[in-house]
């Protein structure tokens, strides 16, 4: 009887440590990685040419973590160029000392010096990536995060019987640096891509071999989720799968409403989730890309491709192509980012601000300035409400974090100083006031106000697409139209129940885009368009987030290895 006494007692022990552990949340992971920046010989386009890569891989090493992991990431600078790399969409709460984009947050990591990006992974899952934030080198400097959902916690779409990573890509046979020098020389825009490529491998449509593809094997009957990455520097792109549709479970790490479509439209720095059913023949098809541009702007229109390819059938057989958008489809542009909804379920609210405590209207020009020193006389330059971003040569968060004077103003206007026909018949570019100060004009947002921005594209000089990421948050984006926003009107239709909810998003052509979020993140905050031409031309700003009530809501103090300028 003693002893089965302690046999009973033994089981309820054992039953109390199995409770502890199924109701206890797994601990946290910290999860170390180490990035060698460094040039490499990377084959690719027919040839052979060296290139800045991390690891000597392009695309680089793809970050693997859960939701509520820390993450530690060595950074070594070997390569001639001073580096920063950019978390792109990690909100990095508290925490912009690891948010990378050069002279905003931190100096660059110089050549032969290392620096360690310390974060944690909260509140987010799915997929996102890393980039070189500095001159153009994420065009062969980037990768994949893939953030797991927290163990026990499942996907809220079909479980896939496999996940693959689809980055794609733009590529230069000369050195990108080299390119964008010659262009600053002569005054006009770097000469364009000479492909785009699919994990770094433009395809079978380009005279080159085998090795130059990126195939991936299937099983009939499975669900595959592909992980889709734009990190080209200047391309809107189409996907599409020759005959299969795709639905669409995610984007920008933000779980959606699923729709099935035969092609996707994604623009620099977002990312997209698709799930791909195998229910075809067995065969081998085309997955391809391409880029949108429905104004009169010159494009690479080469199309890359990767070879979507069912186990045992052979590789000797022709793949399918797959039907993708003519180049200026805007119909399809505008009907496709019209269906994507956040899922706005229990588990994932929607928690878009109701009330606006701050309106901003931000107007998109393009413009020509004088340049003695350019072969053509002239620049092209980009700004925003009329002012052309100055970069610093001091960091402006380390400026924020310290009080540093005189590094940059917090003028920046909330809405244009000369109100025009902004999407009228093609303007010239004499509205702009750029380089007033020669200092940075930044907004200053006091904390947890509730933001509406309103980014307008204009035609000065001509209309265009363009990508805007906002570091630190995501945002909802309310509305969207073509040509001019009506205050009076356009508000109304706004969706406030499930709008889509990311970190980057396409102003249209000719039209506008209306997003909401609520500044509940201390620090200094870029915001730039994804275009990479257009970046360096100056469309950019960033806000001054200040300080919460308490010390758990004011911005962190800065790493001790943090580089210098």
């Amino acid at each position: 009887m003693k002893r089965g006494g302690s046999i009973f007692r033994w089981a309820i022990r054992l039953l109390f440590i199995c409770l502890v552990c199924i109701s206890t949340p797994a601990k946290a992971a910290l999860k170390k990685y180490h990035f060698n920046v460094q040039v490499k010989n990377v084959s690719r386009l027919c040839h052979a040419k060296p290139i800045v890569t991390v690891n000597g891989m392009y695309p680089g090493p793809t970050i693997y973590v859960r939701e509520g992991d820390r993450v530690q990431i060595n950074v070594t600078n070997h390569a001639q160029y001073n580096m920063s790399i950019h978390w792109h969409g990690l909100k990095q709460y508290r925490n912009g000392w690891a948010d990378g984009p050069a002279y905003v947050t931190q100096c660059p990591v110089q050549t032969g010096q290392s620096y360690t990006y310390d974060f944690n992974v909260t509140g987010q899952r799915g997929t996102l990536w890393w980039h070189a934030h500095i001159l153009w080198l994420r065009a062969t400097v980037h990768g994949a995060i893939v953030i797991m959902p927290k163990d026990g916690t499942s996907y809220p779409f079909p479980q896939p019987y496999q996940e693959h990573n689809l980055i794609l890509g733009e590529w230069w046979n000369d050195d990108v640096e080299e390119v964008v020098k010659q262009g600053n020389k002569l005054g006009l825009p770097p000469t364009m891509s000479d492909a785009h490529t699919i994990n770094g491998k433009p395809g079978p449509l380009f005279p080159c071999s085998e090795k130059y593809n990126y195939a991936m094997e299937v099983e009939p009957g499975k669900t595959y989720l592909l992980r889709i990455i734009n990190a080209a520097l200047n391309d809107e792109l189409f996907f599409a799968v020759a005959g299969h549709n795709m639905t669409v479970v995610e984007i920008d790490a933000v779980y959606t409403k699923p729709f099935s479509t035969d092609a996707i439209l994604i623009a620099p720095g977002q990312t997209t989730n698709v799930l791909v059913r195998t229910n075809r023949a067995p065969g081998r098809y085309f997955m391809a890309a391409r880029p949108f541009m429905d104004a009169p702007i010159a494009v690479d229109n080469r199309t890359a491709t990767a070879i979507l390819q069912y186990k045992g059938v052979a590789s000797t057989i022709t793949p399918a192509l797959p039907h993708l958008p003519l180049q200026n489809d805007t119909a399809f542009a505008l009907t496709y980012d019209g269906k994507l909804r956040s899922l706005n379920s229990p588990r994932f609210p929607a928690n878009v601000p109701l009330e606006v405590d701050r309106h901003l209207f931000y107007t998109i020009g393009l413009g020509v300035d004088p340049c003695p020193a350019c072969l053509n006389g002239t620049k092209l330059v980009a700004s925003l409400n009329n002012i052309t971003f100055v970069m610093p040569q001091v960091a402006l968060l380390q400026a924020h974090y310290s009080g540093l004077k005189g590094v940059y103003t917090t003028d920046f206007p909330d809405r244009p100083p000369t109100p025009f026909n902004y999407t009228g018949a093609p303007l010239t570019a004499n509205l702009r006031t750029a380089g007033e100060g020669r200092r940075p004009r930044l907004s200053k947002v006091a904390f947890n106000t509730s933001v509406e921005l309103v980014l307008q594209d204009t035609n000065l000089l001509s209309v265009e697409s363009h990508p805007f990421h906002l570091h630190g948050y995501n945002f909802f984006v309310v509305g969207t139209g073509v040509g001019n926003f009506d205050p009076a009107r356009d508000p109304a239709r706004f969706n406030l129940v499930d709008p889509p909810e990311r970190n980057t998003v396409g102003v249209p052509t000719g039209g506008w885009t209306a997003i909401r979020f609520r500044a509940d993140n201390p620090g200094v905050w870029f915001m730039h368009c994804h275009l990479e031409v257009h970046t360096g031309w100056g469309l950019k700003t960033a806000f001054v987030v200040e300080d919460g009530p308490d010390q758990d809501h004011a911005v962190l103090p800065p790493p001790k290895d943090l580089p210098l300028c």
